[in-house]
Order: structure tokens, then sequence, then C-alpha cells
């Protein structure tokens, strides 16, 4: 089944040889890296939307040495046992999380606004679909994904709700209370905690909550991998310079990482 939607007139997009094509002949070809831009000008309010080239290497250097391990191992259970065909991750970044999905379901979309990070997502695998888009107008066909996943990205809830099955599921990854509160302790004034639940209460009209876990990982980090989290976080601009930079200077440091899985049914 072909997922993707012409994002202008949002007619099936149907893929030949190495483009994608509507009936209305509006065309996106797949660039040498493997994936398709289909955010289109007129959904674009920033020159280079998404996370910044830094970010991205940032969150690629830390993931890639396992930090984060036990959450991406958790979602990839939890997609298991769901038994599903179709999936979109919805703000897939780099692809960490995207590309161990990939191996439990028929077809897998992964989607983000940020070119560059798309860009080196789909160096990682050529099963999924890469796609640059928008969650404001999701380039995916009403009614054909059984799951939609969300890990620390905004929720569209109205694009979800379209693009889902009857009884699909979307699978919802924020940080929980506690997370990284040691390291935002470094970096500000004030710390409050993370309201994980405010996810339940904004889709409760729309979504039955059906599954929750909480996820905790003790990181032990040495200077390089503190300066690739600090990088990788809103955290990085959001600091007072001075705090960053004192935080970085540490040789080791100990901080919990806490995740809030959540998975709902849509009504």
């Amino acid at each position: 089944m072909n997922l993707l939607m012409c994002p202008v007139c949002r007619e099936q997009l149907k893929l030949t040889e190495r483009t994608w094509r509507c009936d209305n002949q509006h065309s996106y070809d797949v660039a040498k890296q493997g994936y398709v831009n289909l955010h289109v000008v007129q959904h674009k309010h920033s020159k280079q939307p998404g996370d910044t080239p830094e970010s991205v290497q940032a969150r690629r250097t830390f993931l890639t040495a396992g930090h984060y391990a036990p959450l991406q191992q958790a979602v990839v259970s939890k997609i298991r046992q769901l038994r599903i065909e179709n999936l979109l991750d919805i703000g897939c970044g780099e692809g960490y999380y995207t590309n161990a999905m990939q191996a439990e379901v028929m077809q897998c979309v992964g989607v983000d606004i940020a070119k560059n990070a798309v860009q080196v997502a789909a160096k990682l695998n050529k099963l999924v679909t890469w796609v640059v888009g928008t969650g404001a107008v999701l380039p995916v066909r009403d009614e054909t994904i059984d799951l939609c996943t969300s890990l620390f990205s905004p929720i569209p809830q109205a694009e979800i709700l379209r693009v889902l099955k009857p009884q699909a599921h979307l699978l919802v990854v924020t940080p929980a209370a506690q997370h990284l509160y040691a390291m935002r302790e470094a970096l500000f004034e004030e710390v409050q905690p993370h309201e994980p639940e405010k996810f339940v209460s904004q889709l409760s009209a729309e979504f039955n909550l059906v599954d929750e876990q909480l996820i905790q990982a003790p990181l032990h980090l040495n200077q390089e991998d503190l300066k690739a989290l600090i990088a990788m976080t809103p955290y990085a601009y959001k600091a007072k310079p001075e705090k960053r930079l004192a935080l970085e200077q540490q040789a080791q440091f100990e901080v919990n990482a806490a995740f809030q899985i959540y998975v709902f049914q849509k009504r």
C-alpha cells in the first residue's frame, strides 16, 4: 500500500523508479540520500525549520552511545505487542528510534520537519520511507496508519486522527517528572518537574489511554557525552552561557533519565 499523500492536492502518491507522483502530476524526487521532501513552500514558516545541524549531530553522538537504549527497547516491545502493519513516526529526527521500530512492522514512515535530520536518518535504514514534512499537514493518506508514534515531538492531534485507522493507536513518549533533574538544576536557578500527565487530559476527548509505563535510566556520563546531551536539548540555548560552560567542564556527571510512555487508542 502506498501511504504517502501529495501535500499540494492531497491525492495518493505513487513511487515510480525514484519519483513520487500523484494523478495531478505533482512530483517529488527521492534524494540521493534516500528521502523525499514533501515539505512544500506554502507550509513553511522559516527557511530552516526544525533542529539545527549541531543539535542533530549531538543527538546522533549521544544516542549512538546507547544511553537511551532502555527507552528504545521499551518502545520496540510495545510495538511488538500491538502486532501492527503500518507505522508513522512523527518527529523522527535522526532516526534512532524509527530505525529500531521498522523491524516490527510491514511499512514504516518517518517524518520530520528538519531536512538535515532526515538526511542523517535516511542513511540508517533503507526500508523506512523517510520524509521531510510537517505535522501541520502530515503527508500521509487518510485512515491508513495502525500506529502513530511521537517521541519528544509535537502531537498534531487533528492530523493524527485523520491518518489513523478506526481503533488504531498513538504512542507518546515524553519526559517523566524527574527527567534529567540534576542537569537542569545545574543549568537553571529554578527547576520544575515535568508534567507528562498533561498529554492524557489533552487527548482524552478522542483517545482512550490503554497502557502506560515509566522507564528510568541512570546515566554515568563522561565529558563528551555530557556536552552532547546538553547540546541536543532545548536547555542548550535556554540556559545562561556561563551556567552551560560550567557544567560542560565537568569530567564526569551522573544524572537520571526518566521517560513516560503512553499508549492511546483512537475512539
